[in-house]
């Protein structure tokens, strides 16, 4: 790097606009900002030599002076913004309604919203924000605030720790408040010096040149909130971590006992009854919505026992659950265990669980059972054997049925809400086997020719809870960030750098102040240190140039 040394002695890095220690501007590098011998200083860092204004040759050089760049990070934030807020358009794969004909993203947003569903869907946006091109907008962000930082605070802090009370006179006289008063008495100056340490200036002097400086630390009020934004966007990608962030979500019905999803195998719930109340429609101050909808929910309830699974000696044995605690889990009361939180969110009621079944003769008025069976709907056999030697097939399943475009049965979810099936019915005696196809309010006989008939005779029913498996150690990531982003701004809001300078001349003297904020409170500051005495009150040079 070339050094300018200034006729003070002092040896600034190149790029410096203002020497850092006597202020005098250098002559070489005044184009940089723009200022020649008459237009007042420009100020901004001091006039301290930045990486990304002095050099432009390397690939890191242009690297540096791309992300250094405010123009830069702001269209970061803006792209990102809009990103999010397209994303917010149609609910995220992870907020599909619990209640949807079909949760398969594939097919939910284009039954859903049509055309603009799908393109919605094939973008990617359905997982925008843990897609690798958004995740790159949070880092590109997180680079451009610290690369943006460096490039500003670490030049400012050396200029600002540099200066010496004693400035060359074209510094203090090219300022924007600036006065010249010809006779100035010694006790003068020392009553201003009073006066400005009672307003809780610090004072500096060095050869009759007098600096009197306070609040110098609401500079790097700025820098403070990158810390903290720059915490806040490092948080948002720990989210992504399993370590710190776990969001899943498990179905769990009415009598049934299920690991947690992203416990290890460590914990499981059962389920003993879901509750779901109403408000009266006798009240008052939801008759109007009860008119309207029909009925008003008031609770949701999952009323459950957490497991812990102790620890087995045996690979494959099934595992000694533990009771640890009952728990009465409702909106917006979730159930704490260990690091986990367990939130109600979501329902489906009068899920079937099992079906009565018998077979009877075709030209059997009265329909008499020669043989019944029932089928557990979560886990059904493949076959039956049954009384009188029949035996029954089940040689296709659909949990929730629906007949494709295509003319072909599916189920939309592996939930049985609408279960159907193709039987086949082996009769005793090795007589030629028949199909039926049955379901709720059908019952086909594909041939035409069978002699045995599957009936439904009963079917049970359950509720099934919806639950959201939580663990979040990044929000004291993002209330850290938060509190320090916060600090940043009131230490740059509320108080403000403010210098004064008093250069001697002849008998009298040059006064000069700076401030980063509200010029007229360091009038204010001046009006009160120079009241009674001989000294010329400063004057704003811009407003006169303005003028």
């Amino acid at each position: 790097m070339n050094k300018i040394k200034c006729e003070c002695g002092h040896v600034n890095p190149e790029g410096t606009v203002l020497c850092e220690a006597c202020g005098k501007p250098i002559e070489k590098n005044q184009h940089i900002e723009g200022n020649d011998n008459k237009k007042l200083l420009n100020m901004r860092y001091d006039g301290s030599a930045r990486r990304s204004q002095t050099y432009n040759k390397t690939i890191i050089d242009k690297t540096w002076s791309f992300f250094s760049s405010v123009k830069v990070g702001v269209w970061l934030i803006v792209i990102t913004l809009i990103a999010s807020a397209i994303g917010s358009i149609f609910p995220q794969e992870m907020y599909i309604p619990a209640d949807a004909e079909n949760r398969d993203p594939s097919v939910f947003y284009e039954d859903r919203y049509g055309i603009l569903g799908l393109i919605y869907y094939q973008l990617g946006l359905h997982n925008l924000y843990s897609s690798w091109w958004y995740m790159l907008l949070i880092a590109l962000i997180g680079i451009s605030l610290v690369i943006c930082s460096i490039d500003r605070v670490v030049p400012l802090y050396k200029a600002l720790k540099i200066q010496k009370p004693k400035r060359h006179k074209s510094f203090i006289s090219r300022q924007r408040l600036y006065s010249e008063t010809d006779h100035v008495t010694g006790e003068e100056i020392d009553t201003v010096k009073e006066r400005l340490k009672k307003q809780r200036y610090r004072i500096r002097e060095e050869d009759g040149h007098i600096l009197a400086e306070k609040n110098r630390f609401s500079r790097w009020g700025p820098y403070v909130n990158h810390i903290g934004l720059i915490i806040i966007l490092v948080a948002a990608i720990l989210r992504f971590s399993d370590v710190l962030y776990l969001d899943e979500y498990v179905w769990v019905r009415e009598g049934e006992t299920t690991v947690i999803p992203g416990t290890n195998s460590e914990y499981y719930i059962e389920n003993k009854e879901l509750l779901i109340e109403t408000h009266d429609e006798n009240d008052e101050r939801f008759k109007e919505a009860i008119a309207e909808q029909g009925e008003v929910f008031s609770n949701f309830q999952t009323n459950a026992v957490i497991y812990r699974a102790k620890e087995s000696s045996v690979a494959g044995e099934e595992p000694e659950l533990e009771p640890i605690q009952e728990e009465e889990i409702r909106l917006n009361h979730p159930a704490k265990f260990d690091e986990y939180s367990l939130y109600q969110a979501g329902y489906q009621t009068n899920e079937f669980s099992s079906m009565s079944f018998k077979i009877h003769e075709v030209d059997d008025p009265e329909e008499e059972a020669l043989a019944n069976f029932e089928v557990d709907l979560t886990s059904p056999e493949s076959e039956y054997q049954l009384e009188n030697g029949f035996r029954v097939e089940i040689a296709e399943y659909f949990p929730d049925y629906y007949l494709g475009d295509d003319g072909e049965p599916a189920s939309e979810t592996n939930y049985p809400r609408n279960p159907a099936f193709v039987m086949v019915v082996h009769p005793p005696d090795g007589e030629e086997p028949e199909v039926s196809f049955l379901g709720i309010g059908r019952n086909l006989d594909p041939t035409g020719e069978n002699d045995y008939n599957i009936g439904i005779t009963d079917f049970d029913t359950r509720d099934v809870s919806g639950l959201t498996v939580r663990v979040d150690h990044t929000l004291p990531f993002f209330g850290l960030g938060a509190a320090i982003f916060m600090i940043g701004v009131i230490q740059g809001m509320y108080w403000h750098h403010r210098r004064i300078w008093l250069h001697p001349k002849d008998d009298g003297i040059l006064m000069a102040a700076h401030t980063n904020k509200n010029w007229f409170g360091v009038q204010k500051d001046i009006e009160k240190a120079i009241e009674g005495t001989n000294i010329t009150m400063v004057t704003d040079q811009q407003e006169l140039d303005e003028g």
